[in-house]
């Protein structure tokens, strides 16, 4: 495969990271990172996954890496946005502040090139579960962790055979009748608060699927995530967005030559 060029943005969106859990694929952003330019950066939360790291500390370098290489882009003079999300949400006590160029916010309004505005949010607030029954929250982490369990054998077998990654929880997101009624339960929630704040859309992630679509009018989008599908959302010099899907441009092979081993058997993080 050959290596593709630089990509210029205008803003890219990324969120639902999960550092410090061994299913984040940082190694497929850093790739990522590594062939862009842009002028404003959006995290859009759930970068550092602070449930994970309460119950056990996982870090290697490539985590590391990231977060570096963020700062560094902050240092070139890329507007850095932090927002955090419900794994992240004791970022949240510090709104307002900057960290080496990063700044932190609840949310945010974006206004793209063609004049469009955006409310900017993980959108966890918009998830009665979250909100509401926390406990119920971490007993679903852990049946998305029981359920992905053969995620692991599936993407070893892949890997053998020379195949991307293909994550079983995304496909059962599009399965699942549940599933199915939450996602557009949530959409249609922050579509709404969108539409309550007189802005023509909204920017969101937290559901880890990738997605824009008009919802009676108001432009949703979600830039998915770094756990299992790889996408982020892209805004052109023109304003317009487009989701980015990273691990089907780029191959493990490709990452390998390019001197990263990208995580072939992701462990399981919930929303």
């Amino acid at each position: 495969m050959t290596e593709p060029p630089t990509r210029r943005y205008r803003t890219v969106f990324i969120s639902d990271v999960h550092l410090g859990t061994r299913g984040c694929q940082a190694e497929l952003l850093l790739d990522f990172i590594r062939h862009l330019e842009c002028d404003a950066l959006y995290l859009v939360g759930d970068i550092i996954d602070g449930w994970k790291l309460k119950s056990g500390w996982f870090w290697p370098q490539a985590h590391n890496d990231v977060v570096q290489k963020i700062l560094r882009m902050a240092r070139k003079g890329v507007a850095v946005t932090y927002i955090p999300g419900n794994h992240d949400d004791r970022v949240r006590d510090f709104c307002g502040a900057h960290f080496g160029g990063v700044v932190v916010a609840r949310d945010a309004i974006h206004e793209t090139a063609d004049g469009r505005r955006f409310l900017v949010t993980h959108g966890d607030e918009f998830d009665g579960v979250v909100q509401h029954a926390k406990w119920l929250a971490f007993l679903g982490d852990w049946a998305y962790r029981t359920v992905l369990a053969a995620n692991t054998l599936v993407n070893r077998l892949g890997r053998r055979m020379g195949l991307n990654y293909w994550s079983l929880s995304a496909y059962l997101k599009t399965r699942v009748k549940n599933a199915l009624q939450f996602i557009e339960n949530f959409e249609g929630a922050v579509a709404e608060e969108a539409r309550r704040r007189g802005v023509d859309g909204v920017i969101c992630g937290h559901i880890h699927k990738a997605e824009m679509r008009d919802i009676d009018g108001i432009a949703y989008v979600n830039d998915g995530d770094w756990v299992e599908s790889c996408t982020a959302v892209v805004e052109h010099p023109d304003g317009r967005l487009e989701i980015v899907e990273w691990a089907k441009l780029r191959s493990w092979s490709a990452i390998s030559r390019a001197g990263r081993t990208p995580n072939a058997l992701p462990e399981p993080v919930a929303a």
